[in-house]
């Protein structure tokens, strides 16, 4: 039951970060306990779900303060994931999620892992000119909330974030679209829907500014996060394309918090997570772990003029009342 820390085999803080993520998250645990063990030697070794399974049960030992991802990183330096190099989070996060749903053989797991958390969004593309509408649903793994508006003033908590990335956009210009039904380009409004939230949310702080000189930069400003979350509340009637019943279980608790330290080029990644079966909050700083308080996480919430700091990057929200 005692938190166990992961060895830093070289620039792998990112990798460990998002292992202790998934691996302190229970339902995804309850998938990855009940997976096919391949049958060959070297089916075994290549295969991500196994390598995680060995690792979590290699943690489970109790034995040790910090144990080595070795084989699991092996594993995955043979699926084209680089190791001893900087890694995005959110990058990441996409690419172990997809290695895992694409090596999972019972099909009834990869649906759990799907429906555990993936976010269903509807675009609405509607013509100005005419009734024309188009709309379209998707999945995504993550909201990619920017921290910017367009006009670049910072936006000043996660709300404000949330209901931004819901606000319609108008298409105008260079960024008109095609109307069917006008026969030309015309002034469109996009706007994006949300039509379900999984039990485990993540929400992707864009906090690297990607600029024409191709240089890249870190928002650093303070953006405060809360421990509850009711999207219900946030989001309007327009932006949310659910029954009652959908809307009913958007009711989230702050579960993890990968937060980044120091530049762009050169930096650090370190997860607080809530352990949901002690309800205690703990720091996973590599082979590091330590019991933390609410005002220990609330210090990743960034600082306008300390461009080292710590910052939120990765916020992982589970339903309190999951259907």
């Amino acid at each position: 039951t005692e938190a166990i820390g992961l060895y830093n085999l070289g620039q792998s803080c990112c990798l460990n970060s998002l292992l202790q993520v998934f691996l302190m998250n229970i339902h995804f645990t309850g998938i990855l306990r009940r997976i096919t063990v391949p049958s060959s030697p070297m089916q075994r070794k290549n295969n991500v779900p196994y390598q995680m399974l060995l690792l979590l049960e290699k943690m489970q030992c109790g034995k040790c303060k910090a144990v080595g991802p070795t084989d699991l990183a092996c594993c995955l330096a043979a699926h084209r994931v680089k190791l001893f190099v900087q890694h995005d989070a959110a990058q990441l996060f996409l690419t172990l999620w997809n290695l895992l749903k694409k090596q999972m053989e019972k099909p009834e797991l990869v649906e759990e892992l799907h429906d555990l958390y993936t976010i269903c969004i509807q675009e609405h593309l509607a013509c100005q000119k005419c009734s024309f509408e188009v709309k379209t649903n998707s999945t995504m793994l993550t909201l990619p909330l920017p921290v910017l508006d367009a006009n670049s003033h910072r936006l000043k908590t996660l709300e404000e974030c949330l209901q931004y990335f819901f606000h319609p956009e108008e298409l105008t210009g260079q960024n008109m679209c095609f109307c069917q039904q006008c026969e030309r380009k015309t002034t469109f409004v996009q706007s994006m829907k949300l039509v379900h939230l999984p039990q485990t949310l993540t929400l992707h702080l864009k906090r690297f500014c990607f600029e024409r000189s191709s240089h890249t930069h870190k928002l650093s400003h303070c953006l405060p996060f809360p421990q509850e979350l009711d999207f219900s509340e946030i989001l309007t009637e327009d932006q949310c394309q659910a029954d009652d019943s959908e809307k009913a279980s958007w009711q989230y608790e702050l579960f993890a918090v990968v937060a980044h330290s120091g530049s762009t080029s050169c930096g650090h990644y370190c997860a607080y997570i809530r352990s949901l079966t002690e309800c205690k909050w703990y720091c996973f700083n590599d082979s590091q772990v330590c019991q933390v308080s609410w005002d220990d996480v609330k210090c990743t919430y960034g600082h306008s003029s300390l461009y080292w700091t710590e910052t939120a990057y990765l916020l992982i929200y589970m339903k309190k009342h999951p259907q």
